[in-house]
């Protein structure tokens, strides 16, 4: 095997391909990055038996062939190299890079003993745009349990019903619903399924481009194409909990209130109480949101924002962490907090940008 190609798109390729490599596997071949050059293009593959991941792009292809190199110690190598062509070129076992002045001799393992990418067909497939998925995981992602003892709640439910695509995750103590009106964007159908939410964060995060996004189901696993990339991986298998029985029907208090002003806000009320960060909101039917906070052996704070505000006054305490996860992912200038009572969940969500939801369960306010 021999080609070139550009630095950064290597390194792009083997950052890409990198997050499915074993750590833990017995198996050594797991560790490597499986490299095989065709005609015009190259293509990186990468497995630890449950999640694959392959990536193809072009290249100057000198000779077919195949190998497979340790896949840490390959990207760490293509990283620190200037931003130049890049040689790669094979003889039995052994791979040899070269880029302008420097050149490196690594001991590859048998290409042979590398599993074969994983061959589904799908049964349920959706395609929406990237942007579109990649900002409603980013609002749910960071609320999944990292509790293993249910799997389920690990996840991001994702569901396409009619024109309307959801996100959903919850870790018991908060709930992130995401929805999105994307009728006559990407390719309809109805699809639902529970994915690993570490998985969907990687997804997310992966550049943007204005290509569409497709999710495939197939028995136990998920298919994700974008771009030159598809990945495998098992899904969760599991019934995910009726999340819309946790949603209050209406609320008896509203506030407004600025965004930015709210979230910097929370940050300073937390800071007197940093082991509990539990931050109290009083909302005055007057037009004020009080926030405030104490520690015995530290001290005390009160801020006052200015609120448009609906109902009766009331007082609500949160965990300050779980609020400013929701807030920091809004995407709105304005934030609306609709309460019930002090002993109910209270619900962050766009005052004017429908289409995310934020659900905390208060704490007492010692």
């Amino acid at each position: 095997m021999k080609f070139s190609i550009n630095q950064g798109e290597l390194a792009n390729a083997l950052s890409i391909v990198q997050k499915g490599i074993s750590t833990r596997s017995t198996l050594p071949v797991l560790s490597g990055v499986f490299i095989e050059t065709s005609v015009d293009t190259v293509t990186f593959q990468t497995t630890d038996l449950e999640l694959s991941i392959r990536y193809t792009t072009s290249a100057l292809i000198e000779e077919e062939g195949s190998a497979v190199v340790p896949g840490k110690l390959i990207l760490d190598i293509v990283k620190s190299l200037p931003d130049a062509a890049v040689h790669i070129d094979t003889q039995d076992f052994d791979v040899y890079v070269t880029c302008e002045n420097s050149s490196f001799s690594i001991k590859g393992l048998n290409p042979q003993d590398f599993p074969g990418f994983p061959t589904v067909s799908p049964d349920q497939q959706i395609s929406v745009p990237f942007t579109t998925f990649s900002e409603m995981a980013k609002q749910v992602s960071r609320v999944v349990s990292k509790d293993e003892s249910r799997p389920v709640l690990t996840g991001v439910l994702i569901e396409r019903e009619g024109a309307t695509l959801r996100m959903v995750a919850t870790d018991s103590y908060r709930l992130a619903v995401s929805e999105r009106d994307i009728e006559g964007e990407g390719t309809a159908g109805e699809f639902s399924a529970i994915i690993a939410g570490a998985f969907v964060s990687e997804i997310a995060a992966l550049p943007k481009s204005g290509e569409d996004i497709t999710l495939g189901l197939a028995d136990n696993q998920i298919i994700i194409a974008y771009g030159g990339t598809t990945f495998v991986n098992r899904r969760i298998e599991g019934r995910y909990p009726n999340y819309r029985q946790l949603l209050p029907k209406s609320y008896d208090t509203r506030a407004v209130v600025d965004t930015a002003q709210i979230v910097a806000a929370t940050k300073r009320a937390s800071l007197l109480d940093r082991a509990g960060a539990q931050v109290k909101y009083s909302i005055s039917k007057a037009g004020a949101l009080e926030l405030s906070s104490m520690s015995q052996d530290v001290g005390s704070t009160q801020e006052t924002l200015a609120a448009q505000v609906e109902g009766e006054d009331v007082e609500i305490a949160f965990n300050s962490a779980y609020v400013l996860d929701g807030l920091n992912v809004l995407g709105d200038d304005t934030v609306a907090l609709e309460v019930t009572t002090s002993l109910k969940p209270g619900i962050f969500k766009g005052a004017s940008k429908p289409g995310y939801l934020y659900l905390v369960m208060p704490v007492r306010f010692d």
